[in-house]
Parts: structure tokens; sequence; C-alpha cells
């Protein structure tokens, strides 16, 4: 028989994968999708580590994925930077 692992072996491994892809939206500058995604993310986290919030994890990895592959579609090579100016004092 297959071992199956269990929704508490998979939870952190799917949690950690969801974040990492949270971060490389918000350094595209694709924040708010990023806040969407973790929301989420620690919601299932936090609630029943069972396999419906396994499912969910799973569901939220592939979604960062997909909208990484779109942003890398539309902007080759480009990453965005959202970061304010900082401007420089006045000359006296």
């Amino acid at each position: 028989m297959v071992h199956q692992p269990s929704p508490a072996e998979e939870l952190p491994a799917l949690y950690r994968a969801a974040l990492d892809g949270v971060a490389a939206l918000e350094r595209r500058g694709q924040r708010v999708v990023a806040a969407a995604i973790r929301r989420e993310a620690i919601a299932a986290y936090s609630a029943a580590w069972d396999d419906r919030n396994r499912i969910v994890l799973a569901g939220l990895v592939e979604r960062t994925r997909r909208e990484l592959a779109r942003g890398s579609a539309a902007t080759p090579g480009i990453v965005l930077d959202r970061r304010p100016a900082v401007l420089a004092p006045p000359d006296r």
C-alpha cells in the first residue's frame, strides 16, 4: 500500500510555497493579488489541518503560479518596484 501523506504532513510545505508565491507577486508589484492570497493562506493554515484546507492551500499555490505566469507573459524580464521614491532635500 502506498503511503498517503496526511494533511498535517503537507500543510506546512504548502503554506510556505503559497507565501513564497506571495513574495514573488509582491516583488512584481502585484500587491493586491498577493494580499488576497496571503489572507486566504493564513485563514486556511490557521483553521483545521484537514484535507479541505490542504486542498485550499494547494489551490492557492497553483493560483500564485498562474498569476506569476500571466505577469511574466505580459512583461517578460521586468520586475516592477512600487516603493515610494525618496526625494532629495532641496538645494540651498
